[in-house]
């Protein structure tokens, strides 16, 4: 699934083609998506697209006050990229924006679970039964140790599956989860309340390391995942605990271990996490 970094680099790289650009065309090849296409996509035609930015893991497209906003999921394989109007659709390119600029944004979802919906004029679009739940971001001031100790406080889960909660702070999954965690040197099963202050604050700043690392370095290279402009993500081969279990830790040497947390892969170092 695309993590944070790969929504906000798809963000960055959708908003470098925006200016000024206007929707000439909107096609819907599939409307059967998690959650049906909105009819009123249709009636966008001659719409602004003012900006975009990201909550999470979803993607808000402005389109002025008269005409609200899109909200967009990528789902477990989704990307948006850029493609010529004249080029021939993929299999799964399921919804297209014909932009006055001359540029095609593609919609592509082969599993079809994500979401492109219009929310009507009027509404704070951050209050959708979406997004109003969410904590707060992970590189955001809101985001601190002290925030964190208060949801670990009265928790008896893994520290994992507590920062991978959505409620708690939004973005971290499970790759970047993992890593975090080698970086603060906390083992991924360690119940959340017994960590102490210091701790979490090593575990805030490993979190925010390793997201800043992964945006800057262009996102996770996942089978599925592509950029605004067709090309991978190149932080994958930057993971030090991630998919590498039997492997020699790269800061001690120990072997990298494995398990299944919360139905998910979880890797670790017995030595450098405590």
């Amino acid at each position: 699934m695309p993590e944070l970094p790969e929504v906000e680099t798809t963000c960055r790289g959708i908003a470098a083609h925006l200016a000024r650009a206007t929707i000439r065309e909107v096609i819907v090849r599939r409307h059967d998506l998690r959650q049906a296409v909105s009819p009123a996509l249709a009636a966008l035609t001659g719409v602004p697209l003012l900006a975009v930015r990201r909550r999470a893991k979803y993607l808000l497209f402005d389109l002025g006050p008269r005409h609200g906003h899109l909200l967009v999921h990528l789902g477990m394989s989704g990307s948006l990229r850029f493609a010529h109007p004249a080029d021939a659709f993929k299999t799964h390119d399921h919804i297209a924006l014909t932009l006055s600029n001359g540029q095609q944004l593609r919609f592509h979802d082969p599993r079809r679970f994500g979401l492109f919906l219009h929310l009507p004029p009027g509404a704070d679009p951050l209050d959708h039964p979406l997004l109003r739940r969410l904590g707060p971001e992970p590189l955001s001031e809101e985001f601190s140790a002290d925030t964190l100790r208060a949801a670990c406080r009265s928790r008896t889960a893994a520290i994992k599956l507590v920062i991978m909660d959505a409620k708690v702070v939004v973005g971290v999954g499970n790759i970047y989860a993992s890593e975090a965690l080698f970086r603060a040197g906390i083992r991924p099963a360690t119940s959340a309340r017994a960590l102490s202050a210091p701790r979490l604050a090593r575990l805030v700043a490993g979190i925010r390391a390793v997201l800043s690392e992964a945006i800057a370095a262009g996102g996770t290279t996942l089978r599925d995942f592509l950029h605004a402009d067709g090309e991978p993500g190149y932080f994958r081969q930057e993971l030090l605990v991630y998919g590498r279990a039997g492997q020699p830790c790269r800061k001690c040497g120990a072997v990298i271990r494995q398990a299944v947390l919360g139905q998910r892969s979880t890797f670790w170092c017995p030595r450098c996490q405590r």
